[in-house]
């Protein structure tokens, strides 16, 4: 990829994503094969003022070597000094930046059972920093680079599937040859805030869903607060959280989750691949799941702990989007859940209320929000979804055929 777009791309995720202030520290998470835009991200940062840029790098297969060979027990261990380091930059007000690129499938042949103790032990480890970075006290932002694995996944015929996936990528961000990123996104952040305005004044008591294999009605909790796009940290400062983003979102109430939902993307989970799922919902809970493809590694997921039966995010995306409109599946969460509606099982954000961001665990659960050590988005949408706002009884449509009608 052409360096002058990655160096585009790369000032966007520090001036818009984490919009990195003169003085803060920054804390990048990537993949090993993040390591070029990784070093033009930190470049672009100490440009932008950083005191420091600190990188951490993943590696997909040491991950994949450890769950192969590892006891059940050990599995169950977690390093003391990770938490503490993620918490040095807490703690200082540093900036967050995740740069992903995984292999969807790197794991499908792990046992189900060993991804669940790795998965719940490290969350379980990372639950307060995990608390305080979806509570907003400080910036963080998500962006992707194409892998190998990732990209042979997503273009299995095309003679160069990371090159496709790079233009695909850069397309979804809004990078091209001739426009200011910065002010493109500027544009379309107030696109967003136009509509969870709108969604906000209207208070919705139920949303009420209905597509193929779909019939749900979603409570919503009082006072609660749509959001899209840009959010502001403790300080104020702007950030936005996943590039790219096309949702409006909130938090369902914990305990009004009735019927029945199809997934129509696929989720890939913990290296897996789950696809032609469905979910059954009674007073808020999943009760039943059934899938065509990784229906175990699903069952796993929502039993990390109570509140992983529960939902915790409902994000609202029109088809008409330009993800959407790519046709493309990535097998990529971040851009999967940016091209459909969606939701979430696990837990809730807590700024999805009024003051939420200052309340507790027990002062969160009595507004209706769930609690959970996990957060997993999941696809629901698609050009047959309608979506109803329901208040005092009285039915509205919000959504004809996965497009807004507001």
């Amino acid at each position: 990829m052409e360096k002058h777009l990655l160096e585009k791309y790369a000032e966007l995720a520090v001036k818009v994503g984490v919009n990195i202030q003169p003085g803060q520290r920054l804390f990048i998470r990537s993949t090993i094969e993040g390591t070029e835009f990784a070093r033009i991200i930190a470049e672009k940062a100490y440009e932008a003022g950083a005191k420091e840029v600190y990188t951490v790098y993943s590696d997909d297969y040491m991950l994949y070597l450890k769950l192969k060979h590892s006891k059940n027990e050990d599995l169950e261990e977690f390093h003391q000094w990770e938490v503490d380091m993620a918490k040095f930059f807490c703690d200082e007000g540093g900036a967050f930046l995740s740069i992903i690129g995984s292999d969807p499938d790197i794991l499908k042949t792990i046992d189900p059972k060993k991804i669940g103790i790795f998965s719940k032990t490290r969350q379980n480890a990372m639950k307060d920093v995990s608390k305080y970075i979806m509570s907003d006290k400080v910036s963080w932002s998500v962006v992707a680079i194409p892998s190998k694995k990732w990209a042979e996944k997503v273009f299995p015929n095309s003679p160069d599937p990371i090159n496709d996936l790079w233009e695909a990528i850069l397309k979804t961000v809004r990078i091209n040859d001739y426009d200011d990123p910065v002010k493109l996104w500027n544009e379309h952040l107030n696109k967003l805030k136009e509509t969870t305005e709108f969604l906000n004044n209207k208070q919705y008591d139920y949303l009420r869903y209905e597509g193929p294999g779909t019939n749900l009605k979603v409570g919503l909790p009082k006072n609660h607060k749509w959001l899209g796009g840009a959010q502001h940290n403790e300080n104020g400062t702007i950030f936005l959280p996943n590039i790219p983003t096309e949702e409006v979102f909130t938090a369902p109430h914990k305990d009004k989750v009735d019927g029945y939902v199809r997934n129509s993307k696929p989720l890939v989970y913990g290296g897996n691949v789950i696809d032609g799922f469905t979910m059954e919902f009674k007073d808020g809970k999943i009760i039943k799941v059934t899938a065509e493809k990784g229906e175990d590694i699903l069952k796993q997921a929502i039993s990390l702990d109570e509140g992983a039966s529960y939902l915790g995010e409902v994000a609202l995306v029109p088809v008409d989007s330009p993800i959407y409109q790519l046709n493309v599946v990535f097998y990529n969460t971040l851009f999967d859940e940016n091209a459909a509606s969606h939701f979430a099982f696990g837990r809730a954000y807590p700024t999805c209320v009024e003051n939420g961001e200052n309340m507790n665990d027990e002062e969160l659960k009595n507004t209706g929000l769930n609690n959970s050590i996990t957060h997993v988005d999941f696809m629901i949408g698609n050009e047959e979804m309608n979506v109803y706002g329901i208040k005092d009884g009285k039915e509205e449509r919000i959504m004809k055929n996965g497009k807004w009608v507001i």
